[in-house]
């Protein structure tokens, strides 16, 4: 990179300039914007920020940030030029290092964009990282002398000893010589230089007798200067190595006499490569070797005449003959004084030569470390286990056959991820021998870039980390089909170097904190540069060496590792790496400190009453269920549990969730029996009797546990489950995955390893926490599939064990007993014994203070108890610390927010704590808190990401904790404000996105009681407690709007605001507020509904004004009004637009608001003085709504908006059919489920919306008929009404629209007289009348409504009649009507004395219509769910003729009355109502057959008609005739209870 920019800005490309500003941390949308505009360097001189600001849309920060670093580019340029200028010749090494740490010294510190190969990263470790490259200068060790067949490495700027002279003639002298000017010389030259050097030295080493090793590519004491230090090592280019061999051969020409010898005792160069974490360029140190064995120098003295260039001849010339020696660090000629003395004392110089070669040998033997010992320590660091929460990252090479043998200890390990550099792994190495027994995802170092608009939890979710082990191919895949294959040195640092970088950094400093997993190097392969590269990483991002262990076999494999990682400290990397163990002992030490049994299997229970062996990678295969084995915990080691039973048990009783291991060492009599409450019998009766065989069972059973937070519900649930593993299937689904997920591995847990999928044991599967649509989902999918897999009806499959938070879990039991099961903080008389009798036993082994929930718990939550108890806990604490505000912050979250917790590293950011070594965090940590803390605060670890966090025992304690602590000085809201401001816990890193959920969810989540709150609430709870209990509105607002900041302007919070704002009647703030949101996010429905309830409020508080302050009803007077009910409309009919677009989710709150505001604006609009004039000022409201009449009286007034107030008949009418359609479809009985309420719970759309839209229909058609409507007076109808007035006193008697007409049947006060009123509208003779579709419509859904109300009068037309009349429906039936078409397929369905061609005839009617139909079906019902649309049955075909063969759904469900609702469902459910005599008596049953899941009834000339079933699993898997009865919906007709033909 800094080669590319080494050339001057106003010379670079447009591509350059994009590489120097990803350089500088631009972010990559700027970038490729700037590249587009064409911008090269000479542009680049001229930018300005307001061209950056205007043209390129940046923002201030950035484009302040490229002017800066361009402006110093060029101030650093101009320096270089300048120092160019005072030398000669080329570029030097030294000038192009000026270069590249100017270069680098431009990189940000506040950026947040990537630099050139390094993705974005924490400032502080960019930073850290600058540093290291510009100053750090790390010792290292020179290559082991004079040895064969060392892999070695250097490091660049790291530096040497400084030069040595003769130190006991064995150990070397030094010499360095940098060669960068010389390496740029011409072969010749450059041979005579490098000879010239070699000759000196070694001379003046054999002279002397001494070893020695002159290096070339390390700066010299001569050439240091402020960039470099004496004895760095630089590394020189190579291009061709034997020009440095080739360059000794001047040794037969320097040398007069005995060349050979000098020959024998200089040493070929040896090239030792120079590895640079910033650049792939090669460089090498080159070294030459010096051995004067007393062998060869005996009695010699070298005299040599060194090579030198001559540049005018321009030919090597040789310099007069000279004795050499090393005179301390440098080598000198003896002068000519001193020679004969020099000769004299070569025997001295020989002897003690002599002498330090035989001591050479004679060394102590080597001390034999305990390496089991270290292996041990550093593995558990310092414990007597390897911690089971610990995660494990493998990094390593290619294995031997023979080591993959000894892999137990491996296989054991909880492994997050691999770093394999062995391509042929998945073929026949590591990963092939690791796959047959742990399942494993492959990923490429590709797969771990993440794009910028992905959490880090997506980001996870995405590549199924947590869930199974990522195996990571860092070079590549041999036996892979994609794009990935293997590559050498330079192509991996091209290519990998950069996403390896991206990888670890997203590993070590976005997923896994600090101290939650271990880095294992293990060599098994001599080792290779990119595998020293990644070491550099992670000791960068881990920010030490501390979490770092290296293994390594072969002592000549770690001398390559060694030499590259000593510069985090020789004593460092020695005490953490592990040398010369065999991998069978590895094996066999590191099987000692596990946790579990080496081998052990798992076990499932099977149908025929044995067990079969679960195979790991086929339980990690199924992950999102954890599931429970006969034999769970078996494979517990004697030591874990001497180590770890105390604090298992004492955990469950301070207030911790119960884990399997509770049961199994109560049962193995370890510790005491966890105490059975009565709802675990109850919930085990509901289990057995779910086994019972029942010929009507379904293939899923549900049994529901409401608990209170706190009482033990989860723990209920799990002894059922552990109590049953032996004989049931039993698994907990994990959170977060989706119901079709969860249902493929239960299928595959019921069916694994048995024989006949169809006899299988059924599958318990608990459910925690999870509210009722997933439910739905999950059994809806478990329907689905087991009726894809064809099991006959009345085999039970799976039991839903669904355990939930409830206020009232009481209530909840009785609206279902044969399914729910509360549990309660009452205790009964019997368990108010066992509680005592456990609490003695308790108190004997622990202090009260550390089994707080249990005693809590022992005393049935009584307040006054509780209100004590947390006195005593805060007795004498300091109020002003910051473990105290902790606590407040903590239990703010814990009173309001379900289930949350704030994570120990964020604790310890908030504390301040620095910790250094890991094994002492916790211990730490746990000192920091203070005595009140630690009995507080219950420590948790995330089953999924063994993350750590807190949160407090219970959240009654929580609650109580916040009563006290804060007290009547401090409120909940400056506590909440004070939370939100605190920038430590806001901007920390690991865990942020669960603590942002959690604090979003304590200002925006609203209460429901579905989801186990208390009530519904209208703001979330914490708001509405600062609004009435606080009564401050203004600091509930306050609140929001820092939130919304803090949130970066989050468009749902600028949403809570405007409603926060409206509900107290500040509507222009709340109108600016909607519009923040909506300008945000202009196409959800639900923010342009709020939108809508702004101006809707603000009207019905004008109206209110206008009401109370008496004022005159002037057309003037209310305009401000009219104008605010016509902009509350025009923001419904977005809302309506958006909500149609929008294929995901159903908002019908457009609609109804809409229809709710005409009516009231209609009711202003009637008061107006010139239209309350009894009949005549009516009739001339109606006349200025309904034509182009405009009265003078309001003229002017009302000039904006006469078009709009002209055209509400039309806006509101199609409002209402719309919601006339849709409750035709689907199911009526929304809000009985608990559905999603809409923007304003007050709505009686949201509980009734049948009744609703009677009224509302009633209501607008009185506004457009009150005049002349006298039918409910009793006064005859005046002749002269035109068809639109019939129409609206239609409308107004509520026979409008299909849906309010056939509520009738429902609601049945008056209801025969006002639909006799209704027909009596219509023309006499209607076949000749001009009808539109949906008069037509409505005609004849009266005449059925009235017919089944009251069957005897005859005033009603006939089915003939009927029929005949709907030929006037369009031919075409694509311009249909959905409820045209619906009365197609009732009234043309054939009877059985119609003839063969009448039979046809209708056939194809009921065909085309319920074709058209379908279509229609689908696109209303969108890509919601079926279970959230579901059909809505009108009619079923009874055994009468005529009209009387139409049975209403509400007389068939009659059958069922008297029972509770849940009851009711649960009988059609399981089909027993349809067995009842009435229904038998009342409904005609229709004969068919099934083929291949379908069913059929048979048309005329022996064709098929497909009819849908109602319900799914009731179709027989195999070819059968069936019979059934025929139910009539807007989606065609579908078959209900399917019977097979005996």
């Amino acid at each position: 990179m800094a080669d590319e920019l080494e050339q001057s800005p106003k010379d670079w490309t447009e591509s350059q300039v994009s590489d120097w500003l990803r350089l500088i941390g631009v972010k990559k949308q700027y970038i490729e914007k700037l590249n587009e505009e064409e911008v090269d360097g000479h542009i680049l001189l001229a930018l300005n920020e307001d061209f950056l600001k205007t043209k390129i849309g940046m923002k201030s920060g950035p484009a302040l940030l490229i002017i800066q670093k361009r402006d110093e580019l060029i101030k650093s340029k101009k320096k270089s030029q300048e120092k160019k200028k005072t030398t000669s010749g080329k570029k030097t090494e030294l000038e192009q290092k000026n270069i590249d740490q100017k270069s680098v010294q431009c990189l940000p510190t506040t950026s947040e964009g990537p630099s050139a190969q390094i993705p974005e990263k924490d400032q502080a470790v960019v930073k850290d990282r600058q540093i290291a490259q510009v100053t750090s200068k790390e010792d290292c060790r020179p290559r082991p002398f004079d040895q064969e067949g060392i892999d070695f490495l250097y490091v660049k700027h790291r530096v040497l000893q400084p030069e040595s002279g003769a130190f006991n003639l064995i150990s070397p002298c030094h010499e360095f010589k940098s060669l960068a000017l010389a390496v740029a010389l011409d072969r010749t030259r450059l041979q005579a230089k490098f000879a010239y050097e070699v000759l000196k030295f070694a001379t003046g080493c054999m002279n002397i007798r001494s070893n020695g090793t002159i290096h070339f590519g390390v700066m010299d004491s001569k050439e240091v200067n402020k960039e470099y230090m004496h004895g760095e090592i630089i590394g020189i280019p190579v291009q061709e190595k034997d020009i440095y061999v080739d360059a000794l051969d001047y040794i037969k020409k320097s040398f007069s006499s005995g060349w050979e010898h000098v020959s024998g005792c200089v040493r070929p160069p040896r090239f030792i490569e120079v590895v640079d974490r910033e650049s792939t360029e090669k460089r090498y140190v080159i070294e030459v070797d010096i051995v004067p064995s007393i062998s060869i120098v005996k009695n010699k003295v070298y005299k040599v005449r060194l090579p030198n260039f001559n540049e005018s001849s321009n030919k090597v010339v040789f310099e007069k003959e000279t004795i050499l020696r090393r005179v301390g660090a440098k080598t000198e000629p003896v002068i000519e004084k001193d020679i004969s003395d020099f000769c004299e004392r070569v025997k001295d110089r020989d002897a003690q030569r002599e002498e330090a070669e035989k001591n050479q040998f004679l060394s102590a033997p080597d001390f034999c470390q305990d390496l089991g010992r270290k292996l041990k320590m550093l593995m558990t660091c310092g414990k007597k286990l390897i911690e089971k929460d610990k995660w494990f990252i493998l990094v390593t090479n290619k294995f031997n056959p023979d080591d993959l043998c000894n892999i137990e200890w491996l296989l054991n390990m909880t492994m997050f991820c691999v770093f394999d550099f062995d391509p042929d792994s998945k073929k026949s190495g590591l990963c092939s021998k690791y796959l047959q027994h742990h399942a494993a995802n492959m990923h490429s170092l590709q797969s771990y870039k993440k794009s910028d608009d992905m959490s880090t939890t997506e980001f996870t979710s995405h590549l199924h980390l947590f869930e199974q082990t990522s195996w990571i191919f860092c070079n590549g895949r041999t036996d892979f089909k994609g794009n990935d294959p293997p590559c050498d040195e330079m192509t991996w640092f091209k290519t990998k170097m950069a996403v390896l970088r991206e990888s670890v950094f997203l590993i070590c400093k976005r997923i896994l904190p600090k101290g939650t997993f271990q880095v294992v190097f293990l060599l098994t392969s001599p080792v290779e540069k990119p595998l020293l590269h990644t070491f550099h990483e992670f000791f960068t991002d881990m920010e030490g060496h501390e979490d770092i262990i290296c293994i390594c076999e072969s002592q000549k494999n770690f001398q390559k590792w060694q030499s590259f990682a000593e510069g985090c400290g020789t004593e460092s990397v020695n005490n953490s790496s592990v040398v010369g163990m065999k991998m069978s002992h590895i094996n066999a030490t590191l099987q000692q400190v596990q946790s579990v049994k080496a081998g052990a299997r798992k076990h499932l229970p099977v149908f025929v009453k044995g067990t079969c062996v679960l195979e790991t990678h086929k339980e990690e295969n199924m992950s999102s269920l954890e599931i429970l084995t006969v034999d769970h915990c078996d494979e517990t080691t004697e030591a874990f549990i001497d180590e770890e039973k105390e604090n298992i048990d004492q955990q469950f009783y301070h207030g911790g969730r119960i884990n399997w291991l509770n049961f199994w060492l109560a049962e193995q009599k370890y510790v005491g029996e966890v105490i059975e409450r009565d709802a675990y019998q109850e919930v085990s009766n509901c289990v057995n009797d779910a086994l019972k065989r029942n010929p009507d069972q379904t293939p899923v059973n549900s049994i529901n546990i409401f608990h209170h937070p706190g009482s033990g519900g989860s723990t209920v649930a799990r002894q059922v489950l552990w109590n049953n593993r032996k004989g049931l299937r039993c698994a907990v689904v994990k959170p977060s995955y989706s119901a079709a997920v969860v249902a493929q591995h239960a299928v595959e847990l019921r069916e694994y390893e048995e024989k006949d999928q169809r006899t299988c044991l059924p599958v318990l599967l608990l459910i925690e926490d999870s509210d009722k649509e997933y439910l739905d989902d999950l059994r809806n999918e478990l329907e689905v599939a087991t009726n894809t897999k064809r099991i006959l009806h009345g085999t039970l499959c799976f039991i839903l064990l669904s355990c939930r938070r409830s206020h009232d879990p009481e209530k909840r039991c009785k609206e279902s007993p044969l399914q729910n099961v509360s549990v309660t903080h009452k205790l009964s008389d019997k368990e108010k014994r066992k509680f005592a009798g456990k609490r003695e036993a308790l108190e004997a082994r622990y202090e009260d203070d550390f089994i707080l929930t249990f005693v809590l718990m022992s005393k049935g939550f009584d307040e006054k108890y509780l209100k004590k108890l947390v006195e005593h806990l805060l007795q004498g604490i300091d109020r002003q610390s910051v473990v105290t505000s902790l606590i407040l912050y903590v239990a703010l979250l814990n009173t309001y927010v379900q289930n949350s917790f704030i994570s120990q590293s964020h604790c310890e950011a908030l504390l301040g704590l620095s910790i250094h070594l890991e094994r002492f965090r916790q211990h730490e940590f746990e000192r920091s808190l203070g005595e009140q803390a630690k009995l507080i605060f219950l420590h948790l670890r995330d089953d999924k990401t063994h993350i750590k966090s807190i949160r407090i025992i219970h959240p009654l304690i929580a609650e109580e904790i916040l009563q006290q602590l804060l007290g009547i000085q401090k409120t909940q809201s400056s506590l909440a404000m004070d939370l939100l401001s605190n920038d430590v816990l806001f901007e920390h890193r690991f865990g942020r996105e669960e603590y942002l959920s959690f604090l979003r969810a304590l200002f925006i989540r609203r209460s429901k009681i579905i989801k186990g709150d208390t009530y519904d609430s209208y703001f979330s709870p914490l708001i509405e407690h600062v609004c009435e209990n606080e009564k401050s509105p203004d600091k509930a607002i306050e609140l929001l709007k820092k939130a919304f900041q803090r949130f970066h302007e989050d468009p749902f919070f600028a949403q809570q605001l405007a409603r926060l704002h409206y509900t107290y009647e500040k509507f222009e703030e709340a109108k600016n507020w909607a519009e923040t949101a909506a300008k945000q996010l202009p196409h959800n429905s639900y923010i342009l509904d709020t939108k809508g309830q702004v101006y809707r409020k603000w009207f019905q508080a004008k109206c209110k004004a206008i009401e109370s302050d008496n004022v005159p009803k002037t057309a003037q007077n209310i305009a401000d009004a009219v104008e605010t009910a016509l902009k509350a409309m025009e923001c419904f009919q977005e809302c309506q637009k958006a909500a149609d677009a929008d294929m995901d989710h159903l908002n019908s709150s457009g609609f109804f608001s809409e229809v709710e505001v005409g009516c009231s604006l209609l009711k202003l609009i009637s008061s107006l003085q010139v239209f309350a004039n009894g009949a005549n000022g009516h009739s001339e409201c109606l006349k200025y709504l309904l034509t182009n009449y405009i009265p003078k009286e309001v003229e002017d007034a009302w000039e904006p908006f006469h078009g709009r107030l002209k055209k509400l008949n039309k806006t509101m009418q199609d409002a209402l059919e719309w919601i006339s359609e849709d409750l035709s479809y689907f199911q009526t009985d929304i809000g009985l489920d608990g559905e999603e309420t809409p923007e304003n719970p007050g709505l009686s759309s949201v509980r009734h919306p049948l009744k609703w839209l009677a009224i509302k229909s009633s209501v607008y058609g009185k506004y457009f008929s009150e005049s002349y409507s006298t039918a409910l007076q009793g006064e005859s109808i005046p002749a002269n009404l035109t068809p639109f007035q019939k129409r609206m006193i239609i409308y107004h008697l509520g026979g409008g629209n299909i849906t309010s007409i056939l509520s009738k049947l429902t609601d049945q006060k008056d209801a025969v007289r006002l639909l006799e009123t209704i027909l009596s509208l219509y023309p006499s003779n209607p076949k000749i009348a001009k009808f539109g579709q949906r008069d037509i419509v409505n005609y004849i859904t009266a005449h059925l409504t009235l017919n089944c109300l009251s069957p005897q009068i005859q005033k009603f037309a006939r089915l003939k009649d009927l029929q005949e009349l709907c030929h006037q429906f369009p031919t075409d039936k694509t311009k249909c009507l959905p409820s045209a078409l619906f009365l197609l397929t009732l009234l043309f369905w054939p009877e059985d004395h119609d003839t063969d061609d009448e039979k046809e005839t209708k056939y194809e009617i009921v065909h085309s219509a319920v074709e058209q139909l379908e279509k229609g079906y689908w696109t209303k019902k969108k890509d919601i769910p079926q279970r959230k649309r579901r059909i809505y049955t009108h009619f079923f075909l009874g055994s009468g003729n005529g009209l009387d063969k139409f049975v209403q759904k509400r007389k068939v469900e009659e059958v069922t009355k008297g029972f509770s609702v849940s009851e009711k469902r649960m009988k059609w459910y399981l089909g027993e109502a349809w067995k009842k005599p009435e229904i038998a008596t009342m409904l005609k049953c229709v004969s068919g057959w099934t083929e291949d899941g379908v069913v059929y009834l048979e048309g005329p000339r022996k064709k098929k008609f497909n009819i849908q079933p109602l319900y799914v699993p009731s179709v027989p898997h195999s070819n059968e005739n069936i019979t059934f009865y025929l139910g009539f919906t807007f989606k065609g007709p579908v078959a209900c209870n399917i019977i097979v033909k005996q």
